[in-house]
């Protein structure tokens, strides 16, 4: 299943212009010492656009003239429409106590179609979590992000997601950067499950100009844990340890990785439980993943099969790829916004072989 949400993206520009008047026919007059200069500020939001014609192809001379902006219903001109290679932080999900569908191996190859699919001029860096939160890559290039992640992306058994959230927003807003892209690989479950840190993750993140793209797991885990939250399972339970570590160890232990397909029945009331709140859980991140895609001007991809996975990867790198940047300035000041005010942006073209139809909401920060 593929489902593509409209896109878009903010964060604030301050410019600061001074200048004092100078007199040309009395070139030896000087102001007083404590003559402040005059300033001027200008604010601007700045998104990112996604600009394609009918056939999905990326329209390469987009102007100022051709996006339509409205803020709160409000029409706004664009200042500025730019053109730059993106810088994309892929997030990728290593842990999970309980884990059937999504797997390191999977996890692994998708964002490596990912990247593969992205052009050659962009940046590209890698955060992994499971039991913890780290970089496995800083921004680099394609082919140096693929040999790291081949390298250096790890197994671990508890998925951090929340906190993961919060690294990676720190992570790309601590450089000057623009056309900036998040994309998670994910099932969307917590295994801490803070609501606090799960809601101020999401607003940190409306706060920003990030895109943020999902790859799901999350129908593909429900869709396996189902049958077993009525007792009923027809799969082999999840294994002790991915394929690569398994193969590394002696044959005894590799072989016990190993497990039939068979149907069994499970009466076990905390068994039964544990099943229909692993699938509660599930149902709530595919929610919460969808929200951050849409909210966010971004790609939302719900595959249902492991093949679907990293075939539509190349659809989130069109996405990437077909993306300006564009600035305008708000006719409401944000200065004079309360703290957490959410300003809905849209943008649209005006020419008959443009399409631009990308939504995101702002809320408003007050740093």
């Amino acid at each position: 299943m593929f489902l593509r949400f409209a896109r878009i993206s903010p964060s604030f520009l301050f410019i600061l212009f001074s200048f004092a008047s100078i007199n040309a026919q009395t070139p030896t007059a000087t102001p007083p010492n404590d003559e402040e200069p005059e300033k001027v500020f200008t604010e601007e939001i700045k998104l990112n656009v996604n600009a394609t014609n009918p056939d999905g192809k990326f329209v390469a001379d987009v102007k100022r003239e051709d996006l339509v902006i409205m803020e709160d219903g409000r029409i706004h001109q664009a200042s500025s429409v730019r053109r730059i290679p993106a810088n994309v932080l892929i997030l990728i999900d290593t842990g999970g106590e309980m884990r059937a569908a999504k797997s390191f191996d999977q996890t692994r190859k998708t964002a490596r179609s990912l990247i593969g699919a992205l052009q050659t001029q962009d940046s590209v860096a890698i955060m992994q979590y499971n039991d913890r939160v780290e970089v496995v890559a800083e921004w680099t290039d394609r082919e140096n992000a693929l040999r790291i992640l081949n390298s250096k992306a790890k197994f671990g058994r508890r998925s951090m997601f929340y906190s993961a959230l919060e690294a990676a927003t720190k992570f790309l807003q601590k450089s000057a950067l623009d056309n900036r892209h998040l994309v998670l690989i994910t099932d969307g479950t917590d295994s801490f499950n803070n609501l606090t840190q799960k809601d101020a993750a999401m607003k940190n993140l409306l706060t920003t100009d990030i895109n943020v793209h999902v790859i799901s797991y999350t129908q593909m885990e429900i869709a396996d844990i189902a049958p077993r939250t009525k007792g009923i399972s027809t799969t082999p339970p999840p294994k002790a340890l991915p394929d690569e570590v398994a193969a590394t160890m002696p044959p005894g232990i590799r072989d016990m990785n190993k497990a039939p397909i068979r149907i069994t029945l499970n009466t076990d009331r905390e068994f039964l439980k544990k099943m229909r709140e692993r699938k509660k859980s599930l149902e709530d991140g595919e929610k919460y993943l969808a929200a951050l895609a849409r909210d966010t001007n971004g790609e939302f991809i719900l595959p249902v099969t492991n093949d679907e996975m990293l075939d539509k990867t190349a659809r989130i790198a069109n996405f990437i790829d077909s993306s300006y940047v564009v600035t305008y300035a708000p006719k409401r000041a944000l200065k004079e916004s309360r703290s957490g005010e959410i300003r809905n942006i849209e943008v649209s073209s005006r020419r008959p072989d443009l399409l631009i139809e990308a939504r995101r909401k702002l809320i408003v920060s007050p740093n």
